[in-house]
């Protein structure tokens, strides 16, 4: 079978390495491959056949027009973007009257109320939003649209603080644009759309206190993925490396994105030779000293905080002057 450039080309666009296949039949006379079979495209080859790997082990090639297959949807991930939340309080008076000026609560003081205001999002559930969430409401024919499974409001507690959650099963990645569009479209509905009928909604207390949670605010407000939210410095930072336990100069490991630390056994009695391991090991990683301090800040007082920025720990370091006993 001859297959021109133009149409290899084609092939290569439109079935990328990794798309997942499953076979309906066969040609092949001899051996073929079970209809029913799932596996992994590796490539196009220059004859414009898919070169497989079947999930049976096999490999025996797809030949476009002769072979009958069909294109299996990407596995769905969960994609969290993270937004502040605020709340009014009323508590009633020993006559049980409501004041007319509530208590302001943020992230921090609202982390007791977690499942009552994760129940209330739930019940604030229309029918209609029972596949695909908010994006039932998503009426734009895009990408977004087909990638972009669904989407509902939860709430998550990090670092003592409670979060608004929008949780988001996606088909494949999104692109930067994809998901400027989609944090675009969840803020609106935070803020004008299901986020204003919900923050109208009291979420009863005991004592007969009422809560009212907003999932938006028109000051200090924000939409991010996990990362931009809690850990803005990943990409800068290794995936561990050593350093010593200030005060007890111990060796001690530390893991990106993780809090606290894991004991080494390398460790010594000497915090000087305890230093000397941490740097061999650390030049092994390819950790440089300004990455070691900002890992130690991270795992000591939270991954967003400046000080876990390498560039921000340079001066540090210099000052420091490369030396550190614990």
């Amino acid at each position: 079978m001859f297959t021109s450039e133009k149409m290899v080309k084609f092939l290569r666009e439109k079935y990328p390495p990794g798309t997942r296949i499953r076979l309906v039949s066969m040609e092949d006379p001899y051996a073929p491959v079970a209809p029913g079979t799932e596996g992994t495209l590796v490539c196009v080859d220059d004859a414009g056949q898919f070169q497989m790997k079947w999930d049976n082990g096999r490999t025996l090639a797809l030949i476009p027009g002769e072979d009958s297959f069909t294109v299996l949807p990407p596995e769905r991930s969960v994609l969290k973007l993270y937004m502040p939340l605020t709340a009014e309080l009323y508590e009633p008076d020993e006559w049980g009257d409501m004041p007319e000026e509530a208590e302001r609560l943020t992230g921090g003081e609202l982390a007791s109320y977690e499942d009552k205001i994760r129940s209330a999002l739930f019940k604030n559930r229309m029918q209609e939003e029972q596949v695909r969430g908010i994006m039932y409401w998503y009426r734009k024919p895009d990408s977004v649209n087909d990638k972009v499974h669904s989407v509902v409001f939860d709430v998550e507690q990090r670092h003592g603080r409670l979060w608004g959650v929008a949780e988001c099963q996606i088909s494949g990645e999104l692109s930067a644009g994809e998901l400027a569009a989609l944090k675009k479209y969840i803020s609106g509905q935070a803020s004008d759309g299901w986020g204003e009928g919900f923050e109208q909604q009291e979420i009863t207390l005991d004592g007969g206190r009422e809560l009212y949670v907003h999932l938006w605010q028109d000051e200090d407000w924000s939409i991010r993925t996990e990362q931009e939210q809690f850990e803005p410095y990943r990409d800068k930072l290794p995936q561990l490396c050593f350093t010593l336990l200030p005060g007890t100069g111990q060796l001690i490991c530390v893991k990106r994105g993780e809090s606290g630390y894991y004991p080494s056994g390398w460790s010594t009695t000497d915090a000087q030779e305890n230093r000397r391991i941490a740097d061999e090991q650390n030049r092994k990683l390819g950790v440089t000293p300004a990455q070691e301090e900002a890992m130690k800040i991270g795992s000591m007082c939270g991954w967003d905080v400046p000080g876990a920025d390498p560039d921000h720990c340079m001066d540090i370091v210099q000052q420091r002057g490369g030396m550190e006993l614990g």
